[in-house]
């Protein structure tokens, strides 16, 4: 319904803000990482928003960007999780660590934030799992995580201590295949 507000900063009260938008105030409430990159009282300040209309509110979510937003309403769709949880993780985590934290399963980076506990943190890794698409540097790490860790098993299967392995593997070039890592990790070991 209300999709962008544009106007004049009135108050900041975290999670609140009210924003001026001729004449009328609109309270919305913000996660911490839109929070801190906010303007001055009386600046001009513009936040996308997400209305949710309740039997007893209608309320008004804020967000410095698109990837935020979006986030915010994949984050809705977790049975368990409301708006108030959603925030939460949002002003917790950045949007990148969340997704980092989903594509590796990382139950222990969301049981950090506030309201998040080990049961609920599975549950979020689960049904986000196939919902978040990683681009750019961190669809990286998970791979040559991956790597690393078939390397690290190989010689390990091959009767090599696990201690050895993987001070072996920590010398390998990084982004190494998995092919060529486990072959000059042999040459480390052999010498």
């Amino acid at each position: 319904m209300i999709a962008r507000l544009q106007g004049k900063l009135l108050e900041k009260s975290p999670p609140l803000i009210v924003i001026d938008c001729n004449g009328v105030g609109y309270e919305v409430e913000v996660p911490m990482s839109t929070f801190y990159n906010l303007p001055e009282l009386g600046q001009p300040v513009q936040v996308l928003t997400h209305m949710v209309v309740r039997e007893d509110a209608q309320l008004l979510y804020g967000f410095g960007s698109e990837q935020e937003k979006n986030t915010f309403k994949q984050l809705l769709k977790v049975n368990g999780i409301g708006a108030k949880s959603a925030l939460s993780i949002l002003s917790g985590v950045s949007v990148n660590d969340l997704m980092l934290a989903v594509s590796q399963q990382e139950v222990p980076m969301l049981t950090r934030i506030p309201g998040i506990g080990k049961k609920t943190a599975e549950r979020l890794l689960l049904e986000l799992k196939d919902k978040f698409v990683v681009t750019g540097s961190t669809s990286a790490q998970p791979a040559a995580k991956a790597a690393t860790d078939d390397i690290l098993n190989a010689l390990v299967a091959l009767g090599y201590n696990e201690r050895e392995a993987s001070a072996t593997v920590k010398l390998l070039e990084p982004g190494v295949s998995v092919s060529d890592g486990i072959r000059q990790a042999l040459k480390y070991l052999a010498k």
